[in-house]
């Protein structure tokens, strides 16, 4: 099916969240929610089309003399460049055409503006799948069934390494399960304990770890790593003190947010916890470790010794489709999976781990990204991560952010009754539903790319600038 954009307008709300969350270098506290509402031709047909986002400061562009809103001010950028760019592009094309060939143009011009890579991806990640929302739409198919159809036309054109690759048959194979798990977060700042929660905000959820396990029945954990190793494992010690509690198997994963000077920083923190018997049973539970060395020196060298203990996985690195072929060389074995950073990209990485692993390799997709929110956001992301074969996502959405925050009521109610299974109404609020630790993906199954219905227009501000 041949696609061209034809309108593309940006909305968007502001997020406080009701626990402030400390990652890496940053303590978030608010930010504002970016829509994506466009008019695409679909075979000679217009149809709408819609994403969403967090503009989360602090992760595309760590540089500290950056405040939040130039931070926030580089995501609109990408996002106008992105829109000029498919809009100069009139003659209709497959879906993923359309992003083969304007991708390097688009990370360029970014690139001239002194956006990095991920911040370039941002722009295009939204419009490709506001695109694909709409292509799914005009065909009155979901996502999953597009995407095993190939409907986009995605090809290895821009991956060299899968040319030979039977890309449609390893599409056609994509499943969605009926469940995915949700992996808890723990930030830097979080309250451990009940014990540990200085004032309580009283609003019916929960305000510590321990209250988060036992209101949802987590069994996956992101634990965030900081740099200082005697610092991480007292408090690796502190979680450990609430996980092993957990009667059934539990799952880590420590990410390092970039926190590691280099690979003997990151080694010397994986001694001193094999070392700790207090943290035998979190160890023995770690499955990987996310990006503990800054991007700009990650790929400088191996972490092959690192991996013979625990298996290293890339995010902040992934600023475009080349990187997984170069990091795998490097010792790692896993690539993260963000909407932010690309629908497709993310696909042609998990026909990477499918091609390598059949070789006998160990590879795998991670799913990562706890500033998606309720509605379009989060459930194009639960899809994405659904199709490159993650069985837990991070998600924590729900854990800083009430619900809907301020969206209207009436939008709340409306995603409530269009994905019953995925939210509940709780305390007067719609919230995700978890049970057991896991979500339900059954109502994702729908015409577009997992989203029944859409946001209040009428309730968002333009996008400035």
């Amino acid at each position: 099916m041949r696609v061209a954009l034809k309108d593309v307008r940006f909305f968007e709300r502001p997020v406080v969240l009701r626990l402030p969350f400390k990652f890496g270098a940053v303590t978030l506290t608010h930010a504002p929610h970016v829509f994506v509402r466009a008019e695409v031709e679909v075979d000679g047909r217009v149809v709408r089309g819609v994403s969403a986002e967090l503009l989360a400061p602090k992760w595309f562009d760590k540089n500290p003399a950056l405040t939040n809103e130039q931070n926030f001010d580089q995501l609109r950028t990408s996002l106008r460049i992105a829109a000029g760019h498919y809009l100069a592009a009139t003659e209709p094309a497959t879906a993923f055409a359309l992003h083969e060939g304007l991708a390097p143009a688009h990370t360029r011009a970014c690139a001239e503006t002194g956006l990095n890579g991920l911040i370039a991806s941002y722009g295009l990640a939204l419009v490709d799948r506001a695109i694909l929302d709409a292509l799914c739409r005009g065909a009155g198919v979901s996502a999953l069934d597009a995407v095993r159809a190939n409907l986009p036309g995605i090809t290895a054109g821009p991956a060299p390494d899968l040319y030979g690759e039977d890309l449609d048959a390893f599409l056609a194979s994509l499943r969605r399960p009926d469940t995915i798990a949700v992996r808890h977060t723990v930030g830097m700042a979080d309250a451990i304990a009940e014990a540990d929660v200085a004032e309580r905000l009283g609003d019916g959820l929960p305000e510590s770890l321990e209250g988060a396990v036992a209101t949802y029945g987590h069994r996956h954990f992101k634990l965030k790593v900081g740099g200082d190793v005697a610092a991480d494992v007292d408090r690796l010690m502190a979680i450990a003190g609430v996980l092993d509690r957990i009667d059934e198997p539990y799952m880590v994963s420590l990410d390092g947010n970039e926190q590691y000077a280099d690979a003997a920083a990151v080694m010397a923190l994986v001694e001193a916890v094999r070392a700790e018997p207090r943290l035998a049973r979190l160890w023995s539970s770690t499955s990987y470790l996310e990006q503990p060395i800054a991007r700009d020196r990650a790929a400088d060298e191996p972490v092959h010794a690192i991996a013979a203990h625990v298996p290293v996985a890339a995010d902040e690195s992934d600023a475009h489709l080349g990187v997984f072929p170069v990091f795998r060389a490097l010792g790692y074995r896993g690539m993260s999976s963000k909407s932010c950073k690309g629908f497709y990209r993310a696909l042609l990485n998990a026909a990477r781990v499918a091609a390598w692993n059949r070789d006998g390799g160990a590879f795998f997709m991670i799913a990562e990204d706890l500033t998606t929110q309720p509605g379009v956001s989060m459930q194009q992301d639960f899809l994405q991560a659904a199709l490159v074969g993650a069985t837990h996502v991070e998600r924590n959405g729900h854990h800083f952010v009430d619900g809907f925050a301020d969206a209207p009521a009436s939008e709340a109610q409306r995603y409530l009754a269009a994905h019953p299974d995925l939210y509940v109404e709780d305390g007067g609020r719609v919230r995700l539903r978890i049970a057991n630790g896991s979500v339900s993906l059954a109502s994702l199954d729908v015409p577009g790319l997992a989203n029944a219905t859409e946001p209040d227009w009428s309730s968002l501000a333009e996008m400035p600038g």
